[in-house]
């Protein structure tokens, strides 16, 4: 029996069930060709203020239940996800554009953070405290209520139930934007999951919508705190507002992730992780290599072999053909890729390979010899766009790695990992990989960007434990306390 079906969410959303929306519909687009693979509801203010409400009512039960049975919940689950990988994968590769490969990761993760999920339900829920007086002292996790979620296109199953396993699993109830170009594989493929895996009604509400929706769900006195992935720019607007509302805010931005290749690289090696970094999934991932900073002994070898490796590569429909990267999420999105390459040529870039598109279909990109004023290299570009700039010293590629906005992931290649450790040492950033490229998650591991890659490590183990919970002091005597003055 089929998990998705595009009847069920003809002009609705997810409360908990399917039901009407007040915001009007969109289509759901096949980015590769065009097709309308279905139709559902966009939510407004009022559809947000109803899911939020109602997830409100049902939180207080879900939270009172033993850990035990929000586990099995998070366990069945993972399975589900496995079980359905097929189905969920082809929504993958239709509507995001991925490569079945990637579609695979996906669902490996996201398996993996439910799975996590439900052991987290059992982890200790506070600790016991000193205290001068007579009594017992301790402080106890107790879940924060109704959780926003507002997740994009780009990894849409991953960067969704990374917030939501987690906050239901330790007794949240959730409300789930995900981006209106992926409301299937982003939301309704998780709200199917965990309703056959037998979550309660009410729990967790799917609510494509545009900027208004998610304006909304920021606002709403009754969300204490909001898990955002996305742009920088949509992050910043985010992040105040949850200011002036006084509640938390937890990031996760974009990026202008470097790759150093010392002079004593396995070049192919270098190369072959490079291409990765700048060109899985079109460059429509956050920790996306967008600056690849290379010693100046074997820069010229490094963009000849990068192009040669950019040129070798199938570009096309993932659902159709065999191919490595697939289409740009729409037209918008490829004009704005376009248009930085061919700004970055004007302002003196030498264009190795690529630079051209076919519909949403943008061949992979190398640019050699640019600058800090480049376009494609000062800028996020999220598209397969590979900046190349060499550098003499050491010093000096510490200096370009660390002088970016961003700091979410760093790469560095090089025969001596301990020498590679001492240099990331010296360049911020939310994560780092020596002698491998910049994109890397797991499930287990913390995950998060410093200064505009947002507000640090929130999604992984602990910190999902502090992202999803408030800590409550609570003491107890075995008698009244007398009044002491």
């Amino acid at each position: 029996m089929a998990l998705l079906d595009p009847e069920d969410w003809n002009g609705r959303a997810w409360f908990g069930r399917w039901l009407r929306t007040s915001g009007g519909g969109t289509d759901v687009v096949e980015p590769a060709t065009g097709a309308v693979l279905g139709h559902v509801g966009l939510a407004d203010a009022s559809d947000v203020d109803r899911a939020v409400r109602g997830a409100a009512e049902a939180r207080s039960a879900w939270a009172a239940a033993p850990f035990t049975e929000r586990a099995a919940v998070l366990r069945r689950a993972g399975d589900l996800f496995r079980t359905h990988a097929d189905e969920i994968g082809d929504w993958l590769v239709r509507e995001a554009g991925n490569i079945p490969g990637k579609a695979d990761f996906e669902l490996h993760v996201a398996a993996q953070e439910a799975y996590e999920a439900a052991a987290l339900a059992a982890r200790p829920v506070g600790q016991v405290l000193a205290t001068e007086a007579p009594r017992l002292s301790c402080t106890r996790r107790v879940p924060v209520g109704v959780v926003g979620v507002i997740s994009p296109f780009n990894a849409a199953l991953i960067l969704a139930i990374r917030s939501v396993a987690p906050a239901l699993a330790l007794g949240n109830a959730v409300v789930l934007k995900p981006d209106p170009r992926t409301p299937v594989c982003g939301g309704f493929a998780i709200a199917r999951v965990l309703q056959e895996a037998g979550l309660p009604e009410g729990l967790l509400h799917v609510l494509p919508g545009a900027a208004g929706a998610g304006q909304a769900l920021v606002a709403h006195p009754q969300v204490p705190v909001v898990s955002f992935t996305g742009s920088t720019r949509a992050g910043r607007a985010v992040g105040e507002a949850a200011g002036r509302h006084l509640k938390r805010a937890h990031l996760e931005l974009g990026g202008n992730s470097a790759l150093l290749v010392l002079a004593d690289a396995d070049l192919d090696a270098a190369v072959d992780a490079a291409a990765w970094g700048s060109f899985f999934h079109q460059g429509q991932i956050c920790m996306t290599t967008g600056r690849h900073l290379v010693h100046e002994s074997v820069y010229d070898e490094y963009v000849e072999r990068l192009a040669a490796k950019a040129d070798s590569l199938a570009v096309g429909d993932p659902a159709r053909e065999r191919v490595h990267l697939g289409p740009v999420i729409d037209e918008g999105q490829c004009d704005r890729i376009h248009g930085l390459v061919t700004a970055s040529v004007g302002a003196g870039a030498r264009l190795a390979a690529g630079g051209t598109r076919r519909g949403l279909f943008y061949r992979p990109t190398v640019l050699a010899g640019v600058g800090d004023d480049t376009p494609a290299y000062a800028q996020e570009v999220f598209g397969p766009v590979a900046p190349v700039r060499s550098f003499s010293t050491e010093d000096e590629a510490v200096a370009l790695a660390a002088a970016s906005e961003y700091g979410l992931s760093l790469g560095i290649v090089t025969r001596d990992a301990a020498r590679g450790l001492e240099l990331a040492a010296r360049i911020p950033s939310g994560s780092v990989h020596v002698n491998d490229q910049t994109v890397n998650d797991e499930a287990v591991a913390p995950f998060g960007g410093v200064a505009a890659s947002g507000t640090g490590s929130r999604f992984g183990g602990d910190a999902n434990l502090e992202a999803f919970t408030e800590t409550r002091w609570t003491t107890l005597r075995s008698s009244t306390a007398p009044h002491p003055f």
